[in-house]
């Protein structure tokens, strides 16, 4: 157990990133335990209690700053269940390079969105049918990439509300992080009932993941985004790099070239 215990600083750093970007810390968790061996289900479910610990530590920092939009913020999580229950299940057999390639492509999906969160603000919208629709849609598959991939979804919803639903930056990110309390909830019990997280692992991430979300949430209002995107975005596209490679190589190894 001992020697685990670095999982705890693992999920303090994902916490802070996490909560300030509106994420969840998934997209640092994953890469990390799949560089060192982990399964795709192991490193997925052990990652979501970290981003069901961050979402509940965020959640509460923002709401003591009066930053959530509590009435979205549940209907969204809410639609999000069924995908996330999906997403568990049909992450048992993905093959590890499968895994890989996929969340690379998440990974460089997560840096485009780190450099245009600010640019993809617009004007308060009035919600029309379609928009409705489509968030309910969104809100489904962002379950299944939530639960999939380990990472809570707000790579999807943040997006969604800024752009589609005319939400500000400053509020967008922190109403993510009480939908991520959901996906990440459900996800966390599909995968346990599936036997498919390290408990101990799981709960080490938990504690790291919980500070840093208090944290992260305090330090979103004084640190410079500037250098924090620029931070964050090199690590990503580094370990997107790296799981491309790394897939390629297994794909060798499996025909024998």
């Amino acid at each position: 157990m001992i020697d685990q215990f670095w999982l705890i600083f693992l999920g303090f750093a994902a916490g802070i990133l996490g909560s300030m970007l509106g994420l969840g810390g998934g997209i640092i968790v994953v890469p990390v335990l799949t560089f060192l061996g982990f399964s795709p289900t192991a490193a997925a479910s052990n990652s979501l209690f970290a981003a069901l610990s961050n979402a509940v530590a965020s959640t509460i920092s923002y709401s003591r700053q009066k930053r959530i939009e509590f009435s979205l913020g549940l209907k969204l999580g809410l639609l999000s269940i069924p995908g996330t229950v999906l997403g568990a299940v049909i992450s048992t057999d993905v093959t590890p390079g499968i895994f890989k390639i996929l969340f690379g492509l998440v990974l460089i999906a997560s840096t485009a969105y780190i450099f245009l969160r600010k640019k993809i603000e617009t004007r308060e919208k009035t919600l029309s049918l379609q928009m409705i629709i489509f968030a309910i849609g969104a809100s489904f598959f962002a379950g299944i990439i939530s639960a999939f991939f380990g990472i809570g979804g707000g790579i999807i919803f943040v997006p969604l509300m800024v752009a589609g639903m005319g939400m500000a930056m400053k509020k967008a990110a922190p109403t993510s992080q009480l939908i991520l309390l959901f996906s990440s909830l459900s996800g966390v019990i599909t995968h346990s009932i599936l036997g498919h997280p390290d408990f101990t692992q799981a709960g080490f991430l938990a504690i790291g993941s919980f500070v840093g979300g208090l944290v992260g949430a305090r330090l979103s209002l004084e640190i410079k985004e500037r250098y924090l995107q620029i931070l964050v975005s090199a690590v990503i596209l580094i370990a997107s790099a790296k799981l491309f490679f790394d897939s390629l190589s297994e794909d060798v190894v499996f025909f024998g070239f």
